[in-house]
């Protein structure tokens, strides 16, 4: 006897295309006009933010960055769908996140510069530091999920990973594991086309990265246009109302515009046609085209925007380049507390004049 056991699909959604023509039977009815003037302006600082970190680092001020440059749509989108108590779990690449989460501006150029000071996320961010091994953050979104649930807590954890990501192995046991215990979990899958030099097609034979979620036991998996920040915005938005009912995993197809990260030169694997292909879907052109032919934006707007960003850009820089580091801080934000082999550490460090 031959008998089906399962079948599943997996569904794309685009809200808003790249001549800016808006799908209205699938817009979100919480978003109006100044909503999406909000996402535009944090889309181009986003953008804006990543062209001054690249400017420091090739000055020598900054230290190796990866750029986000393509992916505004789906991390804003993301990150405004967000309520006030969710958390978020980034990997390296997520600074627009970070940045409609509130992360003080200060604090993301010191980190950059190199200083792991920076990298002490306020608590009113509700957020994770940044994780630069590939994967390693999802096996620890799960497990803050599993603690949400445990504490009957009605929050959400939204956790990022790269296309070369869900092919490491903590992919897999966070899936899994959220599955099994059914983990108010949301799965973000930043698919940009490369891992480094690996073009998706050699990174994975499935047709979609989405339908690695049916192994897992995900019943909310849903593949979105991630250059579409109304898309992204309304695929997290409804993942996180379902959340308290079992995970979900989203896939955002994007583009990395710029390089893996400044030790990258992606010219010598990438071919400019492709490049030129999906500058046409840019997330930030679409969306201006939709403002101005609604009349909500204009050239005026634009200049005005940019001077403010720029000022509060050149104000953080100047804040975190006369910031000082305190080499005791090595001792600070690992633990809750400092166990006692830290402690043991720490008194024998001050006792020999190392610190003041």
């Amino acid at each position: 006897m031959i008998m089906e056991v399962f079948k599943g699909s997996i569904n794309y959604m685009q809200i808003l295309d790249e001549n800016g023509n808006i799908d209205r039977s699938l817009m979100p009815s919480d978003i109006d006009d100044s909503k999406l003037i909000e996402m535009y302006k944090s889309m181009s600082f986003a953008r804006a933010l990543d062209a001054k970190v690249l400017s420091l680092q090739r000055q020598g001020r900054a230290a190796t960055y990866a750029p986000l440059i393509g992916e505004e749509a789906t991390q804003i989108g993301s990150a405004f769908a967000m309520r006030s108590n969710d958390f978020f779990v980034p990997n390296f690449r997520q600074h627009g996140v970070y940045l409609a989460r509130g992360l003080p501006l200060d604090l993301f150029f010191i980190y950059w510069r190199g200083i792991e000071e920076g990298n002490a996320v306020p608590e009113s961010v509700n957020g994770l530091t940044v994780a630069v091994p590939v994967g390693t953050q999802m096996p620890h979104a799960a497990g803050i999920a599993y603690a949400f649930k445990y504490k009957k807590q009605d929050r959400a954890v939204i956790a990022y990973v790269g296309d070369g990501g869900t092919s490491e192995g903590e992919f897999y046991e966070a899936l899994n594991f959220s599955g099994t215990f059914a983990l108010p979990l949301v799965a973000i899958i930043e698919n940009n086309q490369w891992a480094i030099s690996v073009p998706r097609s050699r990174q994975s034979a499935a047709e979609t990265l989405a339908q690695k979620g049916f192994a897992a036991g995900f019943k909310n998996i849903l593949q979105v246009d991630g250059n579409d920040v109304l898309a992204v915005y309304k695929a997290t938005k409804d993942a996180i109302e379902k959340a308290n009912e079992g995970p979900s995993l989203i896939e955002c197809v994007t583009y990395r515009l710029s390089m893996h990260t400044t030790s990258d030169d992606p010219t010598k694997y990438r071919p400019d046609e492709e490049v030129e292909k999906w500058k046409a879907k840019d997330p930030l052109l679409r969306l201006n085209k939709y403002l101005v032919a609604k009349g909500l934006w204009n050239s005026k707007l634009e200049e005005e925007m940019a001077a403010d960003q720029k000022a509060k850009i050149d104000a953080a820089v100047e804040k975190a380049e006369a910031f000082t580091p305190d080499p005791k801080s090595m001792f600070d934000n690992v633990y809750s507390y400092i166990p006692p082999i830290l402690k043991e550490e720490l008194d024998d460090a001050v006792a020999n004049g190392f610190y003041q």
